[in-house]
């Protein structure tokens, strides 16, 4: 295991299947973090993932198959392994969208941060990262790393 680990919400996995962006850093730094997201997440995705594809008259064939392989650079974590944190989860998100608490509960878990589009995480005491400053997460793990992005050289 990495000594470095994200967690990520449903809507990162999604972005990881309709864009180019999240895909591109879930790749270049699969060697370098682990990528974390409760199973509720995975779910998440793979009940709204055709939705999004009915919507923009994508045919889901070709995106699912991104999709299975978005989740091989994933560990996917058990409602089992979170369920301890499970309380102190639901107290820090109850005031937002409860439902994210398999997130937040895996995140306390693992002592690291979310990365997320969903601005209920904010203020749950825990450090967020969204999209457009991931980059700045990433290039403090290794200042020299050759996989250093900056945000404008990744696809939107």
């Amino acid at each position: 295991m990495s000594p470095h680990i994200l967690v990520l919400d449903a809507n990162i996995l999604i972005r990881a299947v309709l864009g180019n962006k999240v895909r591109q850093y879930l790749l270049a730094f699969s060697e370098e973090v682990d990528f974390f997201s409760p199973d509720t997440c995975l779910e998440e995705a793979q009940k709204y993932l055709p939705l999004l594809f009915e919507k923009r008259g994508i045919a889901s064939e070709i995106p699912l198959q991104v999709f299975s392989k978005v989740k091989n650079l994933l560990k996917i974590i058990d409602k089992s392994i979170y369920q301890e944190r499970a309380i102190e989860a639901q107290l820090r998100i109850k005031d937002r969208d409860f439902r994210d608490w398999p997130a937040v509960a895996t995140a306390l878990l693992f002592n690291c941060p979310i990365w997320t589009e969903d601005k209920d995480f904010f203020g749950v005491g825990l450090p967020v990262w969204t999209t457009d400053r991931i980059h700045l997460y990433f290039n403090s793990l290794q200042d020299k790393s050759e996989h250093r992005l900056s945000e404008s050289e990744c696809l939107v």
